[in-house]
């Protein structure tokens, strides 16, 4: 990796602003195509969510990234990694697709299998009450998908003509979220929260997210849920190998202050180097950006966009996370039942209710969470000493209310992170793993100003605008801007997520290429 730009002034094919998986997949099949690309990250670390980090000098993590989807051959991801020469150097173990993901609340539990037929029988055993709405609302699910996939860029007309009903299947969902879904095929309040369980992925409630959104992710990790077998760091640092080894550079410590116009033409960025305070102007014919697109309009001066641009600029920022890291000695957390697959947590038989107190009420008494443990996922190690296993736990947390503490009280803002992980530490050790808190060695938790501070993301957002329906119409921000030369590549302007955001790179890279990768 080359950390300072050789010739800062050189004009390139490409300058990439912000280094997230999407801006490197796209840089590194440019970079393959024979462009010239350089990359500009703020961070010290290239790979935005995806990036890793260690703790300790023995310990590493991700800092988001847990499960990835669509990962199977011919799948997006596996179609790019064949296009850069990556398939056999990323490989990916796959979850358990007898239950991928462990659905557990009081006098309930389902694990969620790759199998339709079996996840109907399963719920059927459930709510034998109820059989008939449960097989009703997951072949809905699959007529949804099925229309969804003929109305994703690109769009083939001639496909959509011959889909018409799948495709209308899914435009009666335009507008709907996941509990107007539920609530249709009246669905038992049980039910619903086993099947939403998933909510740490998109961090909102179903009264509030996408049915789009879900149908989407929830099918996805059907056809197949995966962990990198060597982790992630082994993807990020392979993009960034690939886009090195063909001439270009990704810079580190490099803040973009402001872009370069001329006219309604983008031309370049001026950027600070943060260890050396030195600023330097980078050109190129074509900009990438990768920041939030919000945040790159205001740098730039939102009155420069079209009135069109602007309205779709005026999102809603996803909600953000906690996160606690944790280490464990002298326990194999597969004698408790973890393995390849992740838990996920409920107290509550209401997940709408459950959710809103922790995020508007603070709350965290009774806590819905994930619990995932990378560990297991793959024999590789490397992530922490053949002695220790990680454990992760994460949940929904208010930004505005974890600044203020932050900036205003910050003994209390640590006590409140301490709080939620004690709370958490309570429901695993009375129903997952007893006596847990003696197993630990390590331990370090992250809240919504982490995620601000280390991954620049405005309001701490873990999956950029957030996913409701209202974000998810067919008027959602693209990578299309109204400046010449200068295009989005981010979570917002596509999609969040592992698989999504290969995608998101990879078909801003078929426009402007003309090579086709995806189908």
């Amino acid at each position: 990796m080359i950390e300072y730009a050789k010739y800062p002034n050189r004009n390139t094919d490409y300058l990439i602003v912000g280094s997230g998986l999407s801006a490197l997949v796209f840089g590194a099949l440019m970079a393959k195509a024979g462009k010239t690309v350089r990359v500009l990250e703020a961070h010290e670390h290239p790979g935005g969510f995806g990036h890793s980090f260690t703790m300790s000098k023995k310990y590493t993590f991700n800092a988001q990234l847990h499960y990835v989807w669509d990962c199977g051959e011919g799948h997006t991801v596996n179609r790019v990694l064949k296009k850069l020469d990556l398939d056999r150097t990323i490989t990916f173990n796959r979850f358990d697709p007898d239950g991928f993901d462990r659905m557990r609340m009081p006098d309930y539990k389902l694990d969620i299998p790759s199998d339709s037929a079996e996840l109907m029988r399963r719920l059927v055993a459930l709510f034998p009450e109820a059989a008939e709405n449960c097989q009703q609302f997951v072949n809905e699910i699959h007529a949804v998908r099925a229309g969804l996939r003929y109305l994703s860029p690109p769009i083939q007309p001639l496909e959509l003509f011959r889909h018409l009903g799948e495709v209308y299947c899914a435009l009666q969902y335009l507008n709907s979220t996941l509990q107007d879904a539920f609530d249709k095929f009246k669905l038992p309040q049980a039910a619903q929260t086993l099947l939403a369980l998933q909510w740490p992925d998109f961090l909102l409630p179903p009264e509030r997210l996408s049915f789009y959104a879900w149908v989407i992710l929830f099918t996805g990790y059907q056809e197949g849920a995966f962990y990198p077998t060597q982790h992630f760091d082994r993807v990020i640092n392979a993009l960034v190998d690939v886009i090195a080894q063909a001439g270009g550079e990704v810079l580190l410590n490099q803040e973009v202050t402001d872009f370069s116009i001329v006219d309604k033409t983008v031309t370049g960025a001026k950027a600070i180097d943060i260890l050396t305070h030195e600023t330097h102007e980078y050109l190129a014919d074509t900009v990438i950006c990768n920041i939030d697109p919000k945040r790159a309009a205001a740098k730039i001066g939102i009155e420069k966009f079209s009135r069109s641009l602007q309205r779709k600029l005026n999102y809603d920022y996803s909600p953000s996370n906690f996160m606690a890291y944790c280490v464990v000695q002298g326990i194999d957390l597969r004698d408790y039942g973890f393995g390849k697959s992740n838990t996920f947590h409920s107290g509550d038989l209401d997940l709408n209710v459950a959710i809103d107190r922790m995020y508007n009420e603070h709350d965290y008494s009774n806590p819905s969470f994930a619990i995932t443990t990378p560990t297991l996922l793959t024999n590789y190690g490397g992530d922490c000493p053949p002695d220790c296993q990680i454990i992760e736990f994460l949940t929904v947390a208010n930004y505005e209310y974890f600044n203020q503490l932050k900036q205003h009280a910050p003994k209390a803002y640590r006590h409140k992170k301490a709080e939620i992980l004690e709370s958490i530490l309570d429901i695993i050790e009375r129903d997952y793993i007893p006596n847990f808190r003696s197993y630990l060695v390590f331990k370090i938790t992250g809240s919504p100003t982490t995620n601000e501070h280390f991954c620049y993301c405005p309001e701490g957002n873990s999956y950029g605008s957030s996913l409701t329906p209202q974000n998810m119409g067919l008027d959602r921000l693209n990578h299309e801007t109204s400046l010449k030369n200068f295009y989005f590549c981010n979570a917002s302007s596509g999609y969040p997520g592992f698989a999504p955001t290969f995608w998101t790179g990879a078909l801003l890279y078929q426009r402007l290429s003309g090579d086709k990768i995806l189908n």
